[in-house]
């Protein structure tokens, strides 16, 4: 293959496929095996649109699919995004007329991976989303190459830059979470419906990939626990920063049963830890394997440069001849992943009480907590205004989330309870 030319249909022309239009433009032989990628047709939803790439000479599709299925391209790039409709009309397209495809579409490989895998399989047809989890920061191939050799555990981490941001900037200036999401919003770093980020979805779906790769399982994201940043509010960050921890919103996933299980939500990370001391927009993540130990991945999760990077690689690999099940295992033997929380149930809580600043208040949240069998580890009480309510902030010792939730029934039951305790966990890495 070493003097083939490869045809490349690109359906997708944002800011990501502008990026590999023009690398491939410089670079068509940057393969390490030899060959040439050339583009032979592109499609999006404007043909007239400003670009930084000029597409006048690209031969033009108005439909995916009909790119996707024509004879005229060898291998088939979607970055379209959405996880049905189009995008993935037009991979089985490519996968059912034997055409490789690679993605950067993680709702549609995190909600249809198990299918796609085996029609990819059933027609001897690659299938590669390097791009898809952690822009041009190599997770992906970390668990589908170089760790096969190992039995990976655990994985943890930041998989969304939008929600990293907010995060940081809540605590950098002191902002609250609707004023910082706005100007994410004005910079680009945030849709105008952030939901899929700041629900914490996006991630969901990073952290589904990357779990059926860690464990040779079938994504399922249905089973994932999904909790956003979106209540989390600056007197959380600021209550947690005083007993030593920092706010993110992690993504884990845990060998189990043979698949493995799924969690996002925010978590409280030591100052200390290098998840805490990933700010901005990065992305990083924690791998744990059973002989190899801990890996450390840290670096630019989306961007045209980063992204448009991945997106080559994968080609380059179809180019050489690469050829391996979709999830680490063929597809007809791959368990689900499950639903669960992934370990024995027992975790430390960060609670934080809104109360009326009366005398004996502090002994009644204690007393509440002792009712539920809940051990205190810290706490702390900050006035934050002249109003007569404070909060109450607090972490717990171990303890079954059963009882934390009882204890938490218990404090909102007092007469001095303002609202319902926040409750965030202590991360578990």
């Amino acid at each position: 293959m070493a003097d083939k030319v490869w045809r490349i249909g690109v359906a997708g022309l944002g800011t990501v496929g502008a990026g590999l239009l023009k690398f491939l433009g410089e670079r068509p032989d940057f393969a390490p095996a030899g060959g040439r990628a050339v583009i032979a047709g592109v499609t999006a939803r404007s043909r007239s649109r400003p670009r930084p790439v000029d597409i006048s000479g690209f031969r033009w599709f108005d439909d995916p699919v009909a790119l996707a299925a024509s004879p005229d391209i060898d291998l088939f790039v979607e970055l379209v995004g959405g996880s049905d409709g189009t995008a993935k009309a037009a991979v089985e397209a490519a996968l059912n007329a034997g055409k490789p495809v690679v993605t950067a579409n993680k709702a549609l490989i995190a909600e249809h991976g198990l299918e796609l895998a085996q029609l990819a399989e059933a027609k001897g047809a690659p299938l590669v989303f390097e791009a898809a989890v952690m822009g041009g920061t190599p997770a992906v191939k970390m668990l589908r190459e170089g760790l096969v050799g190992d039995e990976v555990d655990s994985i943890a981490g930041i998989l969304n830059g939008t929600c990293n941001y907010i995060l940081t900037e809540m605590e950098a200036s002191g902002r609250s979470f609707a004023e910082v999401l706005a100007e994410a919003q004005a910079k680009g770093y945030a849709e105008a419906d952030p939901t899929m980020d700041v629900g914490g979805f996006d991630a969901a779906h990073k952290i589904v990939i990357l779990a059926a790769l860690a464990f040779g399982a079938a994504p399922n994201f249905a089973a994932a626990e999904i909790e956003g940043i979106d209540k989390i509010e600056l007197v959380d960050i600021r209550l947690a920063h005083d007993l030593g921890y920092r706010i993110k919103l992690i993504a884990s996933a845990s060998r189990q049963d043979g698949g493995g299980v799924v969690k996002i939500a925010p978590a409280l990370v030591p100052l200390d830890h290098p998840l805490s001391q990933a700010g901005g927009a990065l992305n990083a993540l924690f791998i744990e394997g059973r002989r190899i130990g801990r890996i450390f991945l840290q670096g630019p999760g989306a961007g045209a440069g980063p992204t448009a990077a991945a997106v080559a690689a994968d080609i380059a690999d179809v180019m050489a001849g690469a050829v391996r099940p979709v999830f680490q295992r063929k597809a007809d033997s791959l368990k689900l992943l499950a639903a669960g929380d992934g370990g024995d149930g027992t975790i430390r809580a960060f609670v934080r009480a809104l109360v009326r600043d009366r005398p004996g208040v502090i002994a009644a949240v204690t007393e509440a907590l002792a009712k539920a069998g809940v051990s205190i580890d810290s706490i702390l009480q900050r006035p934050v205004n002249s109003s007569g309510v404070v909060p109450i902030v607090l972490t717990t010792q171990p303890a079954s989330e059963a009882a934390v939730a009882d204890a938490i029934d218990h404090i909102a039951a007092l007469d001095a309870a303002v609202e319902r305790p926040r409750m965030i966990r202590l991360a578990r890495i």
